[in-house]
């Protein structure tokens, strides 16, 4: 439940449209329900703005099914699984038929945001080995309302490929810059627009990346302000966070 959504139902019991018992019974929803082995945040999307996503690696079909069907009965929030499977899907599609999944990004998705796109947010990839964290913050963003365009294949290697699309990069209000390897592409945008920049760190590249802490380290030295910098592979984080920007 939305700030907003508690006002309506605030004003709504004023109007005498709700009577103070209904409104009670809806109200001690928000806090958390107790599956036994999960209890699910309904109270998040009103303190934080973004609702409590769900993240499938490590639990069964079944677990992510029955949270889904919580979270879909507790508000009208977006509903949003990551590090999903397609096993993980089918289970979710008995509770919530028009759920779809990426199985690039690994997200399934039971409900979008409804509400119009606020502002643009481009996702910059630096390789297309990256796309698979580029893919969920595309996917995760769209589902929160807001309006995405992407660049992909733009690393610094042939760094003429990022200059050819400035007006993309001149339109965005945020931006994403996902990168393995040596990380750099995330410098070289942020020194050339005035929009905040979220760097995702991949753990794309050979041995000497070390699983993404490179292009990680690259990312946090930056001699270009204006970033800042999510956990590696965490194209999720970077859109939920470009989502709190956009939608204040």
């Amino acid at each position: 439940m939305k700030s907003a959504s508690l006002r309506q139902l605030l004003q709504k019991v004023s109007s005498g449209e709700v009577s103070p018992e209904e409104a009670a019974r809806e109200i001690a929803y928000l806090p958390f329900s107790d599956l036994g082995f999960a209890k699910v945040d309904h109270h998040r999307e009103l303190r934080s703005g973004v609702a409590e996503a769900v993240f499938g690696e490590g639990k069964t079909p079944s677990q992510v099914s029955e949270i889904v069907e919580d979270l879909l009965s507790g508000s009208n929030a977006s509903v949003i699984v990551t590090r999903s499977s397609p096993e993980q899907y089918e289970a979710v599609r008995e509770a919530a038929p028009e759920a779809h999944f990426d199985a690039v990004a690994r997200v399934i998705v039971a409900r979008g945001s409804s509400e119009a796109p606020a502002g643009v947010y481009l996702v910059v990839s630096a390789g297309t080995s990256d796309g698979p964290v580029a893919q969920e913050a595309i996917v995760v963003a769209e589902a929160l309302g807001l309006k995405v365009e992407s660049l992909t294949d733009v690393g610094v290697a042939g760094v003429h490929r990022l200059l050819a699309d400035r007006e993309a990069l001149e339109r965005a209000d945020v931006i994403s810059v996902v990168a393995g390897m040596d990380g750099a592409l995330a410098s070289v945008v942020a020194g050339l627009v005035s929009v905040p920049v979220i760097a995702v760190p991949t753990s794309v590249g050979y041995g000497a990346g070390a699983g993404g802490i490179t292009p990680l380290l690259t990312m946090l030295n930056s001699c270009a302000p204006g970033i800042a910098v999510v956990n590696i592979d965490n194209g999720f984080g970077a859109a939920v966070y470009a989502a709190t920007i956009l939608q204040r």
